[in-house]
């Protein structure tokens, strides 16, 4: 029997990885019904990751109530894998970007405190390894308020907690860990981030995406030069130096201070989900491998998820056809990495809403006509 493997990303603000598994199957059901379907729903850090590795693994969600970037309290979830000691989180849940208004956007006040609260939360399912997405964050705080969170103490001069927020790191005097929840010695923490970022520098947190976070250039300048004392306190206090670190710039430098409060390591998000869906083993037997996303263009080739489902493809030998709601500039490059072919599934001239509600029916009709061609 033919075996068809489908492994895509999310559409962004359309689909989620599993919606679009169930299209495609049944875009290839509807052109040939006598064949096998493996349906991979697939993520690389970024948004999406939690519902993706949840629903390849048959996981469950876990709802809390977290502090939101700018303090107040909010609704995000966790997910707990299916294996039971796995918790895979999205910073962005309790500390992103889309959650605050474009006009209240503002990264010397923004807080990673509710992410912590998320790494608490998993800590009290006794998981042995936590994955955290480390992408779509509205921070630019170090990672400090992450760590409050999880009991450390950032203290002032007059030995009080300083404020949320990259704007008053420059009120830090020294760090406390003492009261560090205990539970992080045990646990295996994963970063899934494809940011190779330092903390700070001209290729820093701040100076790259602190612009799209709110800042003006006077802010960028104070962000910065608070990172630099942050780094500078954590070095003395924690003996380690996380100014520099490939990475450590990552969602606003959460990156950096998972990396000083917590013993950690750096992986690309696409390859952490290929390994947690165990998706090498199923492309090894399949015939046709289908993927996907809501963009494509030449970054794909910079760790996306069908760029990571190619590198696969071409391994063993296998025709990988990506879909994906529009194509950028770029995309020839793309053939000679595992890539057969790639189609857009807009079928005409339309509004981006109209295109956005009706991503299902696009990727199902788009699918059983590649299947059709195919089959012939």
């Amino acid at each position: 029997m033919t075996k068809y493997v489908v492994a895509p990303d999310s559409f962004k603000e359309s689909m989620t990885a599993k919606e679009v598994c169930d299209a495609m199957e049944r875009g290839i059901k509807q052109a040939n019904p006598a064949v096998e379907v493996v349906k991979v729903p697939m993520a690389d850090g970024g948004e999406g990751t939690v519902d993706s590795l949840v629903d390849a693994t048959n996981g469950q969600r876990v709802t809390v109530e977290v502090t939101g970037p700018l303090g107040n309290k909010i609704s995000a979830y966790y997910g707990i894998l299916g294996n039971g000691t796995t918790a895979v989180i999205e910073m962005a849940k309790a500390s992103g970007l889309e959650i605050v208004e474009k006009k209240k956007r503002n990264p010397m006040i923004t807080t990673t405190f509710g992410t912590g609260e998320l790494i608490r939360g998993a800590l009290d399912h006794d998981v042995k390894e936590i994955i955290i997405g480390l992408g779509g964050s509205s921070t630019n705080d170090g990672g400090s308020g992450m760590a409050q969170a999880l009991g450390a103490k950032l203290l002032d001069q007059n030995n009080h907690q300083i404020s949320f927020g990259g704007g008053n790191l420059d009120k830090l005097d020294r760090i406390d860990i003492s009261n560090l929840d205990s539970r992080l010695q045990d646990v295996k923490i994963i970063l899934a981030s494809d940011i190779t970022n330092p903390l700070i520098g001209k290729d820093g947190a701040s100076r790259v995406f602190g612009p799209q976070k709110g800042a003006t250039p006077e802010m960028v300048e104070k962000l910065e030069n608070n990172l630099q004392h942050y780094a500078k306190i954590i070095k003395r206090n924690l003996n380690k130096d996380v100014a520099s670190v490939s990475g450590a710039g990552a969602a606003g430098g959460l990156g950096a201070g998972l990396m000083a409060f917590t013993t950690c390591e750096m992986r690309r998000g696409v390859d952490l989900a290929i390994e947690v869906t165990k998706l090498e083993e199923k492309i090894r037997d399949a015939d046709y491998v289908f993927t996907g996303e809501g963009g494509t263009d030449f970054q794909t080739k910079f760790g996306k998820t069908p760029y990571g489902v190619a590198k696969l493809g071409k391994k063993y030998h296998k025709p990988v056809i990506s879909l994906a709601g529009y194509l950028g500039e770029g995309i020839d490059s793309l053939y000679g990495e595992g890539f057969t072919a790639i189609f857009g599934i807009i079928p005409g001239a339309c509004d981006l809403s109209t295109a956005l509600k009706n991503g299902p029916s696009n990727v199902a009709r788009t699918t059983e006509n590649i299947v059709r061609l195919l089959k012939f």
